[in-house]
C-alpha cells in the first residue's frame, strides 16, 4: 500500500508540475491547478498504476481471507438454533408420538 500511495503522489505532483509548466501559474489559477492536476493524475493512476492496485488488492483480499480462517479455527463449535430445534423435534417425535 506505501508503494502504491507514494506513487499516486508521485504522479500528481508530476501533473501538478505539467500543467504549472503549461502555463497555470497566476494566483487566481491554483485551484484550477490542483484541480485540474487531480483529475489528470486520477485518470493516469488508473491506467499506469493497475498492476500496483490489483497486487494492493489482492494481498488485502489474502489478508482478510486468513482472518477470517483464524477467527473460524478460534470459535469452538457450538450448536446453532437450528441445532437445537432439530433436537427438540427428534426428542418429541422419539418421546411419545403426539406432537402438536
Amino acid at each position: 500500500m506505501l508503494r502504491y500511495t507514494l506513487l499516486r503522489f508521485l504522479v500528481f505532483f508530476g501533473c501538478l508540475a505539467v500543467l504549472w509548466l503549461a502555463g497555470l501559474r497566476e494566483e487566481e489559477e491554483m485551484l484550477l491547478l490542483v484541480v485540474g492536476a487531480a483529475l489528470l493524475s486520477a485518470v493516469v493512476s488508473f491506467v499506469v498504476l493497475r498492476r500496483f492496485r490489483e497486487d494492493y488488492s489482492a494481498q488485502l483480499a489474502t489478508r482478510l481471507e486468513e482472518r477470517a480462517a483464524a477467527k473460524q479455527a478460534a470459535v469452538p463449535d457450538r450448536p446453532t438454533d437450528e441445532d437445537d430445534e432439530d433436537a427438540e423435534v427428534g426428542r418429541t417425535r422419539e418421546g411419545d408420538g403426539d406432537f402438536r
